[in-house]
């Protein structure tokens, strides 16, 4: 006989395949005289659960995945670094896999995993992400930690940021700092973080008596030359905004290329604040106001939550979920002058 399989195993005790995977992993939705069923045949068909498995009675890989959507945005790459040092102190190797924002490898990653490979999953969601089968299917076999762009439909534990009120209080400094028509760069409808810092973009508007403009909410595209084409449309118009947020860090530089192709002056003519953590912020001409996330502390946090779960059966990680404040940093680009 070649490679006993979970279906197998779940067809020869007239199981799922969900409950046969739960008993394989102690759980304690599964009642003992089933699980000893499941393990009785398992043992008798030399049943091995993943090729990180020495033997039937492991019942673990020591291994955790990570899927976030790139490594080059500097979010990820923090939040990577406090995931990894929880992991190491806790015996574990992370497993990274990158979706490169694309919805169908995300459920690709997904249905891999289901395969019992990892112990639990921590992800954040492509910004193509709109349907949640693939997420509720998992989320059924290991536990599952989303942090920052987290999925709303899934009961588990999130790691988010307050990302309505830093979407008010962005808007609210460039108010301050006198801007009279304020425009927000939009990443992804599906995005909950993304919607909730709109939703805080659109309250600081209506707190100072002014009435969102649908024109001003710019859908950015992810292709080059049509979001640098968006952004020149926006800045010809008869009546340019005269600040901008940023929601997603990437959109800064598309902003200061098209300011001195145009020849605005940043802060005199436009005043900009971006969601971003990367370090040359501060070197940029002129450096650049910042809502900055704790991204080491989220991802470090999203650790430490799904390795809670990985030691107590009885958790419940929807009641996990933790908000972590971000910080609005000033520097130049919305200074009166510079």
């Amino acid at each position: 006989m070649g490679n006993i399989t979970i279906k197998m195993l779940a067809k020869e005790l007239n199981l799922s395949t969900a409950a046969v995977s739960k008993a394989l992993r102690d759980s304690h939705e599964i009642s003992e005289r089933t699980k000893t069923r499941v393990l009785e045949l398992a043992a008798a068909l030399n049943y091995v659960p993943h090729p990180y498995a020495g033997s039937l009675r492991e019942k673990k890989s020591n291994t955790i995945a990570v899927v976030i959507p790139e490594v080059a945005d500097s979010f990820f790459s923090l939040a990577l670094n406090g995931i990894e040092s929880v992991a190491i102190e806790n015996g574990y190797h992370a497993l990274i896999y990158l979706t490169h924002e694309r919805f169908e490898r995300e459920k690709t990653i997904l249905k891999d995993l289901e395969s019992g490979r990892v112990d639990g999953v921590i992800m954040s969601v492509t910004t193509k992400t709109n349907t949640f089968d693939h997420l509720r299917s998992l989320n059924k076999m290991v536990p599952m930690v989303f942090f920052d762009r987290v999925c709303e439909e899934i009961d588990t534990a999130k790691i988010t940021t307050n990302d309505e009120e830093c979407g008010y209080q962005a808007t609210q400094h460039l108010i301050d700092r006198g801007c009279k028509k304020i425009a927000i760069l939009s990443v992804s409808e599906s995005l909950s973080i993304n919607a909730k810092r709109i939703q805080g973009y659109q309250r600081a508007l209506s707190d100072n008596g002014r009435k969102p403009e649908a024109s001003c909410i710019i859908d950015y595209s992810e292709d080059p030359d049509e979001s640098l084409e968006q952004l020149r449309k926006c800045f010809r118009t008869a009546e340019p905004p005269d600040g901008i947020v940023a929601t997603v860090s990437k959109m800064t530089t598309d902003i200061y290329l098209v300011c001195m192709e145009l020849g605005l002056r940043i802060p005199d003519d436009l005043k900009v604040v971006s969601f971003s953590n990367d370090a040359t912020v501060a070197i940029l001409n002129p450096s650049l106001t910042t809502i900055t996330q704790p991204a080491f502390e989220m991802g470090e946090l999203a650790a430490k939550v799904l390795f809670k779960a990985l030691k107590k059966k009885y958790l419940v990680l929807s009641e996990e979920s933790t908000v972590v404040p971000s910080q609005l940093i000033l520097r130049n680009s919305t200074s009166a002058a510079f």
